[in-house]
């Protein structure tokens, strides 16, 4: 789906609530709520005197990316993924911050909370957003989905002092859309009657699915308007841009959207990334970088009480070249060097000569740690498992620098900055 602050906001002006007045909300059980710029948001609560500023947030050096960017910065055309050294060219004046996860993370908490108080059913989607069913919390609070709404942006703005937007609709897709076109800090709702209204006038960009050059494909073909798509007849579709996505885009067209707000969903990879600031050939570097990674996301799966089967690494070159290779293990695993050890194999193995600009270890085909364990005849009495959980604790209690492989007490190359941790749930 296209970027929501690109759509034209005057076609659904309608439909946005202005002094605390909606449209009929009848049947519109799914709400979506996403905080407005979140990581600059929660930078400037904690500098006030940053509120008045571009504010841009993201890794600061020459291979830095930007996370967020406040909507001051946004009106010099600063977006989200863009890389800081443009964002920079764009809007120097700005003020440029590193990001704090551990912050935005304790923040997430507790917005979560706000949603959990209200209903079971919430769905996250990343730190910042999150699909919530209200049905049953309508006749438990006696309010509409609309009132619903107003609270949960009146608590998340008193407690958090941050602010978000909220859309009501009869489905995800549509309450989704409705979020992003009344941003920032503000609430529009949907009608169930009124759904096709909504989208019919919109550019085929807002459906879910439809990037760039899926709509060029469509525009050249005169379909350049959701109705147009919503019009257009099946088979023509398919030939136009394939079976599955003409399948796909043809119901939420005419807005048919059946899913339903998952409140559980098991993570389905863990994993750590970094970008140099310059591009590294050494694959000795490269491998202590792996070891770096690889103790991150062991950590991270103990923490979750997972373990991985499939060890998967990410290499990118200096081309932007990117590939992945993979390997599945006979049993899961949360142990570091395991995980190092196979990681290493995918490099010096299946991973062809060449300067490397960013490098990532994942873990996949994760399940729950049962805390069954293959005995080897040969292990040690205690063995790497132990030494994790060991250093496990001392982290806990000292910090995470504690403790760690000694082959990482060097200078570590220089990076882009803190990679951002990735999100438990894919936006659609």
């Amino acid at each position: 789906m296209g970027r929501s602050g690109d759509l034209p906001r005057g076609l659904v002006d309608r439909f946005v609530v202005r002094d605390g007045v909606w449209p009929d909300d009848t049947g519109c059980p799914i709400l979506h709520v996403d905080m407005d710029a979140f990581y600059a948001s929660v930078e400037i609560r904690e500098r006030p005197e940053l509120k008045d500023k571009p504010v841009v947030v993201g890794g600061v050096g020459n291979r830095g990316v930007v996370s967020s960017a406040n909507y001051i910065a946004r009106k010099y055309g600063v977006r989200s993924a863009m890389p800081t050294s443009r964002a920079r060219r764009l809007c120097p004046q700005a003020v440029y911050v590193s990001p704090t996860f551990g912050l935005y993370q304790e923040v997430s908490r507790g917005v979560l909370g706000i949603f959990r108080d209200i209903t079971p059913l919430v769905e996250p989607l990343s730190l910042d957003e999150a699909f919530l069913d209200v049905s049953g919390a309508l006749r438990r609070m006696g309010m509409s989905p609309g009132r619903i709404g107003q609270v949960i942006r009146d608590r998340v703005e008193a407690e958090h002092g941050i602010t978000c937007s909220v859309g009501v609709a009869p489905t995800k897709f549509v309450a989704k859309l409705a979020s992003g076109l009344c941003k920032p800090d503000g609430m529009l709702v949907v009608p169930k009657a009124s759904v096709l209204e909504f989208l019919h006038p919109l550019p085929v960009s807002a459906l879910w699915g439809v990037g760039r050059k899926t709509a060029e494909r469509l525009a050249d073909v005169g379909l350049e308007r959701v109705a147009d798509v919503a019009a257009a007849p099946l088979p023509r579709l398919r030939r136009i841009i394939g079976n599955a996505l003409a399948e796909h885009l043809h119901p939420l067209a005419r807005g048919f959207d059946d899913r339903a707000v998952e409140p559980e969903s098991a993570e389905k990879s863990v994993g750590a990334e970094e970008t140099f600031e310059v591009d590294h050939w050494d694959r000795e570097l490269l491998k202590r970088e792996l070891l770096r990674l690889s103790e991150k996301t062991a950590s991270a799966l103990r923490g979750r009480g997972l373990r991985g089967r499939t060890v998967s690494i990410k290499v990118r070159f200096s081309d932007f070249t990117t590939i992945s290779r993979s390997r599945t293990l006979l049993v899961p695993t949360d142990v570091t060097q395991e995980i190092f050890k196979v990681a290493c194999q995918l490099l010096v193995e299946q991973t062809p000569p060449g300067a490397v600009r960013l490098i990532g270890v994942r873990m996949e085909q994760l399940s729950q740690d049962d805390s069954g364990e293959q005995l080897l005849l040969d292990a040690p009495e205690n063995g790497w498992r132990e030494a994790d959980q060991a250093a496990d604790r001392a982290r806990a209690k000292f910090g995470h620098a504690a403790i760690r492989p000694a082959s990482l007490l060097t200078q570590a190359p220089d990076r882009s900055g803190e990679t951002e941790p990735r999100p438990d749930r894919i936006a659609p």
